[in-house]
C-alpha cells in the first residue's frame, strides 16, 4: 500500500503524519498506524475543541470527579452521590438507526457503572429532519425503537427527553444519550487510573468481533455519497449481555476486587488500554492471543480497534483474579487475564508470539495534536428597534403549533420506553422534568435536557446561554436547585471558521451562566463534522442538568389543577425574540436585548422559594411559540383558563420573551407570591383565572377538546408511527 493510500485508509492527514514522525523519531510501522488513527481522531483526542474545553467552569464544592473520567460525579450530601454523562451516537444512527441508537444507550450506561454507580435513569436528545426528507421515517422509527429496545431490556427507565425537527438535520440526525447512576451511602467511586506494577490487566464481558472497527475515525469525518458503505463500522448491541455486565461489574466493585476499570468504548481496546496507562503513568503488556474473540480469523488490528459492545478492561491485584473469574462466570461472561501493569511507561502488544508495538502511551494520548482553529470574536446583532411582526392570529397562536411536528405530542416516542422500571420514577416523560426518588434519603432528583436549536440558529451566544438557563429554570419551576451539567456539543466542520466561531461563542454563553448559577460542567462529549455534502447541521450544544429537591411538599403540576385560581406570569424579561415561529415561516429570525445573569438568578430563587412555601399548584416555563401556546399546553389536562379583562396586545401572547414562567396560585396566596417576587426583582403579572372547558384569550376562545385533538394528532401520524 502506498503512503497516500495508507493516509487515506487510516484517515490521517499529511500534517499529522509529519507530527507522528516527529514524536516517534521515525515513520509509523505496522499496528502503529491503526493506533494513531484511532487515538488522534477527533472523536478520541478532542483536538479541535480541547483548548476551549479547558476554559469551562467545572468545579464546585459538590464535584468529586470531572473531566478526564468516564463520567462526572457530584455529592448530594447524606452519603448519596450521582454520576452522569451525555454522549453522541450521531453518525452510527444515521447509517443504521436501530443499532446506532441502541449502542448509544449501551455505551453511556457503561460510562456510568464503570465508575461504580448503579444506573437509575436514561434520557435522550434527538434532532431529526423534515417529515418528507429521504429516509426520515425510517430514521425516526429506527432510532426510537433502538432506544426503547436497549433501555427497556437492560432495565433502566427512560424518564425524559427532547426531540426537535429541522431541515438542517435532513442528512445528519443527532442522537445524544444521557445516563445517571447512583452511589448509595458507603459505595466507592472507581476510576480508570492504572497503577501497581505487577497487577493484572483483565478483559471482561462479551467476546470481540469485527463490528465497529474504525468507528472512532469514521465518527470524526463528514458524510458523503458513500455513507451507506460505512455500515460495517456500526456496532451491534445486546442489552441482556449489558445487564449481566452491570451486575457482575458492580459485584466485583462491591467486593473491592478492582484497582481501576474502563469501558471499551470508541476505539475499543486501544483507547481503554492506552488511556489507563497514560493516566497512571505506567505501562501495560497486552497479549492479544488471550483476548476472547468471536472469529478465529480476526487480525491484531481488528482486535485493537473493534468496538464490539458490552466489554470492559479492569486492573486487579493477582490474588483477586480467581474471585473475579468466579463472579463473571456466574453471569455467563468472560473474565480473562490478557496482560499486566508494567513499571516502565510503555505499552507492549504481542500477537502470535511477535511483539507488534512497544510505545510510550503518552505519545498517543498526550501528544495528540491540539488545534487552535481560526474563529472570530462573537458580535451578536443586538438592536433596539421593534421586532418584525409575527404573521399569526391569536387563536392560531395557541392552536396552530399543536398541529405541527414542532409543537405537538411526543407520546408516540416515549410510549415506547419503559419509564417506570425500578419503581423509583416520580415524574416521567409526560412531565417537563424527569424525577426519581433517592431510596436512602427519600429526596427527589430531577433531570432535564436543554438547547433549543431555533435560538442557536438565531444567535450562537444567546443559544449557548439558553441551553443552561432554560433547563435551570425548568428545574426551579418545580422546586429543584440545579447542581451540575453535562453536555454534548454537536457542531459541523471545525475547519470552517464560521462553524468554529459558533462553537466558541456557544461555549462562552454556556460558561457565563454556569459560573453565575454555580452549575459546573462536569462531563460531556464533543461531536464535530456533523455535515453531509458540505451542509452543516444547526450548531446544537445539547445539555443535561441534574437538580435536587429537599422539599417534602408535592411537586407542582404542569397543567392547571382547579377552577377559580389566579394565573400569574412571573417575568424577568430581558430578551424579546420571534422565536420558533421562524420554523413555521411566519416570522423573520430576530431578537432584541441581552441577558443579565443576576436578574435571572433572582427568578430562579423566587421559583425555588415559592415551592418551599407551597405557593403554586402548577407551573410551566414559557418556551417555544410564546405565551398563548404554553397556556394551551397547561389546559390539556382538562381545566380551562380565561385571560383578565384588561387587554394585552397580540404581541404579548405570541412572541417569545426570555424568560417567563406561568404559575397557578390560590387567590389567598397571590399577595405572598407577589411580595416574594418583588424581593427578588421579579415581576408577577396577573393574566387570568382558571375554570371552564376552554382557553379564552382576549376575544378568542378554543375548546380544550380541540386543543387536545391537534396536540395528539401530530408527529406519529407524520412519520407513520401512530
Amino acid at each position: 500500500m502506498t503512503l497516500e493510500a495508507k493516509l487515506g485508509h487510516y484517515r490521517i492527514s499529511k500534517a499529522e503524519f509529519e507530527k507522528i514522525k516527529v514524536v516517534l523519531g521515525r515513520e509509523p510501522e505496522g499496528l502503529e498506524w491503526a493506533l494513531f488513527s484511532a487515538l488522534w481522531s477527533e472523536h478520541c483526542s478532542y483536538k479541535s475543541s480541547k483548548i476551549h474545553l479547558k476554559k469551562l467552569y467545572n468545579q464546585s464544592d459538590r464535584v468529586l470527579e470531572s473531566f478526564g473520567e468516564n463520567a462526572g460525579v457530584i455529592d448530594l450530601g447524606e452519603g448519596e452521590r450521582v454520576a452522569f454523562k451525555m454522549e453522541s451516537h450521531n453518525h452510527p444512527s444515521f447509517i443504521e438507526p436501530y443499532q446506532g441508537a441502541a449502542t448509544g444507550v449501551g455505551g453511556i450506561l457503561r460510562d456510568i457503572f464503570t465508575m461504580g454507580a448503579r444506573p437509575i435513569a436514561l434520557a435522550n436528545y434527538l434532532c431529526f429532519g423534515q417529515v418528507k426528507a429521504p429516509r426520515m421515517d425510517y430514521l425516526v422509527n429506527g432510532v426510537v425503537k433502538g432506544i426503547g429496545g436497549y433501555g427497556n431490556c437492560v432495565g433502566v427507565p427512560t424518564i425524559t427527553g427532547q426531540t426537535n425537527f429541522d431541515p438542517s438535520y435532513d442528512e445528519n440526525i443527532l442522537v445524544n444519550a444521557l445516563a445517571v447512576g447512583l452511589f448509595r451511602p458507603g459505595e466507592n467511586i472507581f476510576t480508570s487510573v492504572a497503577k501497581g506494577p505487577g497487577n493484572l490487566v483483565v478483559y471482561v464481558g462479551a467476546k470481540t468481533g469485527r463490528d465497529g472497527v474504525h468507528g472512532a475515525s469514521m465518527a470524526s469525518e463528514s458524510f458523503d455519497d458513500d455513507s451507506e458503505s460505512k455500515k460495517p463500522t456500526v456496532q451491534i448491541g445486546d442489552p441482556f449481555f449489558e445487564k449481566c455486565l452491570i451486575e457482575s461489574c458492580l459485584e466485583v466493585m462491591k467486593e473491592d476486587l478492582v484497582v481501576a476499570i474502563q469501558d471499551m468504548g470508541a476505539a475499543g481496546l486501544t483507547s481503554s488500554s492506552f488511556e489507563m496507562a497514560s493516566k497512571g503513568g505506567v505501562g501495560l503488556r497486552l497479549d492479544l492471543d488471550k483476548v476472547p474473540v468471536r472469529d478465529s480469523e480476526i487480525t491484531a488490528e481488528e482486535i485493537m480497534l473493534s468496538e464490539s459492545q458490552e466489554r470492559m478492561l479492569l486492573i486487579c491485584e493477582p490474588s483477586r483474579l480467581k474471585r473475579i473469574e468466579e463472579v463473571f462466570a456466574k453471569w455467563g461472561l468472560d473474565a480473562v487475564c490478557v496482560g499486566e501493569v508494567l513499571e516502565d511507561r510503555v505499552v507492549k502488544i504481542t500477537h502470535e508470539g511477535e511483539t507488534l508495538v512497544e510505545i510510550d502511551p503518552d505519545l498517543l494520548t498526550e501528544s495528540a495534536p491540539q488545534y487552535d482553529r481560526p474563529y472570530k470574536d462573537w458580535s451578536s446583532p443586538r438592536k433596539s428597534e421593534t421586532l418584525p411582526a409575527i404573521d399569526v392570529r391569536l387563536e392560531q397562536a395557541a392552536l396552530g403549533p399543536l398541529a405541527t411536528v414542532h409543537g405537538n405530542s411526543r407520546e408516540f416516542i416515549y410510549q415506547q420506553y419503559d419509564q417506570r422500571v425500578g419503581a423509583q420514577t416520580i415524574k416521567d416523560c409526560q412531565f417537563p422534568v424527569g424525577v426519581v426518588r433517592l431510596p436512602d434519603s427519600d429526596r427527589r432528583l430531577g433531570l432535564v435536557l436543554g438547547c433549543r436549536p431555533h435560538l442557536m440558529r438565531m444567535d450562537a451566544y444567546l443559544g449557548g446561554q439558553d441551553s443552561v438557563i432554560y433547563p435551570t429554570l425548568q428545574l426551579a419551576a418545580y422546586g429543584f436547585k440545579a447542581l451540575a451539567l453535562t453536555d454534548c456539543l454537536n457542531f459541523g466542520n471545525p475547519e470552517k471558521p464560521e462553524l468554529m466561531t459558533e462553537l466558541v461563542a456557544a461555549l462562552g454563553g454556556m460558561n457565563q451562566f454556569c459560573e453565575r448559577f454555580d452549575v459546573p460542567i462536569i462531563s460531556g462529549n464533543v461531536s464535530l463534522y456533523n455535515e453531509t455534502k458540505d451542509r452543516n447541521v444547526t450548531s446544537t450544544p445539547s445539555t443535561g442538568l441534574v437538580g435536587l429537591r429537599d422539599i417534602e411538599a408535592p411537586i407542582p403540576a404542569a397543567q392547571f389543577q382547579a377552577a377559580n385560581r389566579k394565573v400569574l406570569l412571573l417575568q424577568q424579561t430581558q430578551v424579546h425574540t420571534t422565536g420558533a415561529w421562524c420554523d413555521l415561516g411566519l416570522a423573520r429570525s430576530a431578537f432584541t436585548g441581552s441577558l443579565d445573569a443576576d436578574g435571572l438568578f433572582g427568578l430562579q430563587e423566587a421559583l425555588i422559594e415559592a415551592n418551599e412555601q407551597q405557593l403554586i399548584s402548577s407551573s410551566r416555563v414559557v418556551g417555544r411559540f410564546g405565551l398563548a401556546y404554553n397556556l394551551a399546553r397547561m389546559c390539556l389536562g382538562g381545566m380551562g383558563m380565561s385571560s383578565v379583562a384588561s387587554s394585552f396586545p397580540s404581541e404579548f401572547w405570541v412572541s417569545e420573551r426570555l424568560y417567563e414562567v406561568i404559575v397557578e396560585v390560590d387567590p389567598s396566596q397571590v399577595q405572598a407570591l407577589q411580595s416574594l417576587c418583588q424581593s427578588k426583582q421579579v415581576t408577577a403579572l396577573e393574566i387570568g383565572m382558571t375554570g371552564g372547558d376552554q382557553l379564552n384569550l382576549e376575544s378568542s376562545s378554543i375548546k380544550i377538546d380541540q386543543l387536545l385533538n391537534s396536540y395528539q394528532a401530530g408527529v406519529g401520524e407524520s412519520f407513520g408511527l401512530a
